[in-house]
């Protein structure tokens, strides 16, 4: 099982640039449109060249995201769940 660590919380007009595709990705799976004031976590996954993007107002609690990673073979560790549930 992989690590999901914080890279960062963004919003979407701030979002740095290498950031993009995964987040493009991410809205297309969701069918969603992406708002310039959309507030957009990124996470790195250890071992791995890969990025999980999570859109925080899709989130109601910390165990949503937990979730949604178990699916991707991650495991968030506690301090960045910590500091997003304080952003939901």
């Amino acid at each position: 099982m992989f690590i999901a660590t914080l890279e960062g919380i963004f919003r979407f007009k701030d979002l740095p640039s290498e950031y993009g595709p995964y987040v493009q990705f991410k809205a297309t799976i969701e069918k969603r449109e992406v708002k310039d004031e959309d507030e957009i976590a990124i996470l790195n996954i250890s071992g791995t060249d890969s990025h999980h993007v999570l859109f925080l107002d899709s989130y109601k609690n910390g165990d949503e995201i937990k979730e949604e990673l178990k699916e991707a073979d991650a495991k968030i560790n506690h301090t960045t769940l910590k500091i997003l549930e304080g952003h939901l």
